[in-house]
Parts: structure tokens; C-alpha cells; sequence
């Protein structure tokens, strides 16, 4: 969490209300004005409405956590419901578990003993899913598949935290339903495919921010990249600077990258982009990774026992 405990960072209060008030224009003037603009505006408010998500489960903007909890209650983006995001990301935060198939909750390797039983179409599938046109058109809907076929596991497993996020993600999805119904001009099948593309664009993002690596601090990718995208996920493409310091405002990276870019490379054993148009470049149509985990036993076994890993946590 955020180590300045007193003062209010502004530059992210004032960016929340600049997205709600976009949203609002998406899903209302501009919906009724043109609906494939409403959608647009409606998918880039909701994008950057998931990305302030991600700073507050970090700690941000206000002093007290309960207050930036409510500034995203709403469930703009409704596939994913806040509790479980930030439960989910807090544990991905583990360095050494990073692309863990078991242990990292966002990693898109599979275990090769898993992988080797699954069907040939489950195969196809996760290799269309590792190239980032497939990771856009197809991520989002595997992506929440998997993830209400897990917290559905986790329920049965008796884990009853599950049912409160969900009932809280519920009552959001009402807020947001009750506006489109009684004050927005915008369709409900066209506000979830606004948050599917959403989704999409923040798989930009995730295509290929960690790697396999038998070195925990190599793992993490920096883009330096300054345009759109970069404002849109609130500066994570670098990446391996957020991870390293995740209680610092995102437009505090920047700088503190450039101030010492040298160490960072130098951190992540030189795993960098000079930008989105890199990535698209190479891999928008050819997977980066392979589905199965590259390093599996070697990075297994390099894990710390599991008592540091739970202090490691706590």
C-alpha cells in the first residue's frame, strides 16, 4: 500500500471524475447522438475506470482505503468484480510466484502436465489466445470463463468471501443498470459489449507483461511507451518499476524510471519495448510464449518454502 499515508494525490481524483464524467457521456448524449460513438467513448471510459481500479487496490488517492473502495463501487466493468480483482492482484504482487500456473492468479501459462491431457480444440484455443490479436478478440470472454469457473470452485471449497464479492459486485451492476434504464440512451447489450472491448484494450496490457524466467526479478517486461496507451493503464507498461515500488503513484513512474533506467534494465535482465507499436509489430498474429510453461520444474522448485512465502504475504 501507498507509503504517504496523509496527503491526497489529486492527479488520480481528478482523472476518476474526468472518467465518470466520460462515461456518462458515452452511455447518455453520445449513445443517443450516434451509438457506435457511445460505445467508444463508453469502452475507453471503462478501460481507464479498471486501470483507477488497479490504483486503488494499490492504495490510492485518499488516505483511507474505505473511501477509495467507494470511488469504484459501481460496477462499470462488469465481468470482473472489484473484491475478487483486488484479492486476485494483491497475491499476483508475490514476485517469486510470477507465472506460476497454480500460485499467480494472472498467469496465462499452463502446467505441461495439465496441458499435455487437455482436449485438441482446449489447445487450439489457448494457442490462439497467446498471440495478441487473439488475446483481444478471445481473452476477455476465456479470461472471465476461467475465472467464474474458479471462484466457483473456491465456493464449493467453502471459501464464503467469494459469495460476499460477488453480492457486492451485484449490487454495483444495479447501480449501473438502474443509470443505463433510467437515464442513459444506450442499450444494455451495447454497454457489455463497451466493456468487452474494454477488456480487449487492457489485454494489450497484460499480453506479455511477465515471462517465463528462472529469475523472479527478470520476469517483469518495461515498454517504454508515452503515447494514449500508456496514460490508459496509468504508466504499468513499465512495468518491473510498478512491482518494484507498488505503493507509488502512477504518474510518479515515469520519472522515476527515467531517473534510473539503467538499474531497472539492468533489474529485469533487459526484457523491454520501446513501445505498443513493437509489440503489435511482432506479435500481433505470432504467439510470444508458448501455452505451456517454458521453465515449469526449474522455476517450481525454485520457490521459496511455503512458511516465507506465507510471511512473505502477510
Amino acid at each position: 500500500m501507498r507509503s504517504n499515508t496523509t496527503a491526497v494525490e489529486w492527479p488520480t481524483v481528478l482523472l476518476m471524475a474526468a472518467t465518470y464524467a466520460l462515461w456518462v457521456i458515452g452511455t447518455t448524449w453520445a449513445a443517443s447522438l450516434w451509438l457506435p460513438l457511445g460505445i467508444g467513448l463508453t469502452a475507453v471510459a471503462i478501460a481507464q475506470f479498471s486501470s483507477l481500479q488497479h490504483e486503488v487496490i494499490h492504495g490510492h488517492p485518499f488516505p483511507s482505503q474505505a473511501l477509495n473502495d467507494a470511488l469504484v463501487f459501481p460496477a462499470l466493468m462488469p465481468y470482473v468484480p472489484y473484491e475478487r480483482f483486488r484479492t486476485t492482484h494483491l497475491q499476483h504482487h508475490y514476485d517469486p510466484a510470477l507465472t506460476d500456473p497454480y500460485d499467480d492468479p494472472e498467469s496465462n501459462y499452463q502446467d505441461p502436465a495439465v496441458w499435455a491431457r487437455m482436449p485438441s480444440w482446449a489447445q487450439t484455443l489457448l494457442r490462439l489466445n497467446n498471440t495478441l490479436l487473439g488475446r483481444m478478440l478471445l481473452g476477455p470472454a476465456i479470461g472471465t470463463v476461467l475465472f467464474v469457473q474458479s471462484d466457483l470452485r473456491l465456493l464449493r471449497g467453502g471459501q464464503t468471501e467469494i459469495r460476499r464479492a460477488w453480492a457486492l459486485h451485484g449490487i454495483g451492476l444495479l447501480l449501473v443498470l438502474g443509470w443505463l434504464l433510467a437515464v442513459g440512451s444506450m442499450p444494455v447489450l451495447a454497454y457489455l459489449l463497451s466493456a468487452y472491448l474494454a477488456y480487449s484494450v487492457l489485454k494489450i496490457r497484460t499480453y506479455l507483461e511477465h515471462r517465463a524466467h528462472e529469475a523472479a526479478r527478470a520476469r517483469t517486461v518495461l515498454i517504454e511507451d508515452r503515447g494514449p496507451l500508456s496514460l490508459l493503464f496509468l504508466n504499468n507498461n513499465l512495468h518491473v518499476v510498478h512491482h518494484m515500488h507498488p505503493a507509488v503513484p502512477w504518474y510518479r513512474l515515469p520519472a522515476m524510471y527515467a531517473a534510473n533506467r539503467d538499474h531497472y534494465l539492468r533489474r529485469n535482465e533487459g526484457y523491454r519495448y520501446v513501445g505498443y507499436g513493437e509489440v503489435f509489430r511482432r506479435y500481433f498474429l505470432k504467439a510470444k510464449d508458448p501455452v505451456p510453461h517454458p521453465i515449469w520444474p526449474v522455476q517450481r522448485n525454485a520457490m521459496p518454502p511455503q512458511d516465507e512465502r506465507i510471511r512473505a504475504a502477510e
